[in-house]
């Protein structure tokens, strides 16, 4: 008779399961809150809450970990909404999500390139792009939770009611209302990543190099810009500036801060083709531009300066050449 095996121990059972959903996890928490580090804080309270959970569960009584591990964090994560908006309350400026980056955009080398960020696989769809982003902040926190876990993830409204304890009723109504807000700001259409990265090229070559003419040819009309400098980095703005005319001369005004000899790599944030800039080994800013449903000219630029949101962007290895 063949002898069985050894039960598995508690917590590294607990770490499989919690490790097999992490990616999930992070990019549900990341979509509600906007904030890498405050997603890190989120996903180790879910890990300690499921761990104690787990090792006072008897065998089979967790029948859906998934299920189980996605309301915790929901629940953490509104938790968490609170302090979030009283910080971006006293915030300088606009603000923005903290950008996730992850490998090479879409280029003649993204075929070939390895060492991606470990969290850009749970970023590639539209649920956290910049754009998506900006409008969701819009929302009230458990309207924007309903739409994240409904649109993005395809939950049933049954599920999302058991999730934040609310009638399934109420869960149709939040995501009735939170769709058509969303819907009225942000249509859903994706542009080609080929194009988006050709965009962005045009666009910082016209920025960078100061050539208005080529730039006022890349913005569309009512183009906005955002830049998230935090009150920290120099050519802060305190309000978004719309209209190609101000955003053009804005734009003037922040390349000139920028430093001679910065590098440009052109990678996927929060899953969409950008270009992030460095002095030296230090990163500069983040840049992600959206484009018109026709995929030839830019409607909002997104510029993350604020160097505290910077801090987790690697440099690419030295030996490895600039994309782009």
């Amino acid at each position: 008779m063949a002898e069985t095996p050894p039960p598995a121990d508690p917590v590294e059972e607990a770490t499989r399961i919690f490790l097999d959903h992490r990616e999930l996890l992070f990019s549900v928490v990341y979509a509600m809150l906007g904030g890498v580090a405050d997603t890190e804080d989120v996903l180790q309270e879910t890990w300690l809450a499921w761990a104690s959970r787990w090792r006072g569960a008897s065998p089979g009584e967790i029948a859906g970990p998934r299920a189980y591990l996605v309301r915790i964090a929901v629940n953490a994560a509104l938790a968490r909404q609170a302090a979030v908006s009283r910080r971006r309350e006293t915030y300088v400026g606009p603000w923005l999500p903290e950008p996730v980056v992850g490998g090479p955009a879409a280029g003649p080398v993204a075929a070939s390139a390895t060492g991606q960020d470990a969290a850009e696989p749970a970023l590639r769809a539209e649920s956290v792009s910049m754009a998506l982003m900006v409008v969701l902040e819009t929302l009230a926190p458990v309207e924007r939770a309903v739409f994240v876990l409904y649109e993005v993830f395809g939950y049933a409204h049954t599920e999302i009611a058991a999730m934040l304890g609310r009638s399934p009723a109420s869960v149709r109504q939040l995501a009735h209302r939170a769709r058509g807000h969303v819907r009225a700001r942000r249509p859903r259409y994706r542009s080609d990543p080929g194009a988006r990265r050709q965009v962005t090229e045009r666009f910082l070559a016209a920025a960078l190099g100061g050539d208005l003419d080529a730039l006022m040819r890349v913005l569309a009309p009512d183009v906005t810009m955002w830049t998230d400098g935090g009150g920290k980095a120099r050519a802060s703005i305190l309000r978004p500036v719309r209209g190609r005319d101000k955003v053009a001369r804005l734009i003037a005004g922040v390349t000139s801060h920028i430093p001679d000899g910065v590098d440009v790599h052109y990678r996927t944030v929060n899953g969409d083709p950008s270009a992030v800039l460095f002095d030296g080994d230090s990163p500069f800013a983040v840049m992600v531009v959206d484009l018109d449903p026709d995929g030839d000219q830019v409607t909002g630029i997104y510029a993350v300066t604020n160097p505290d949101k910077l801090t987790h962007v690697a440099h690419p290895p030295h030996d490895t050449p600039s994309e782009g």
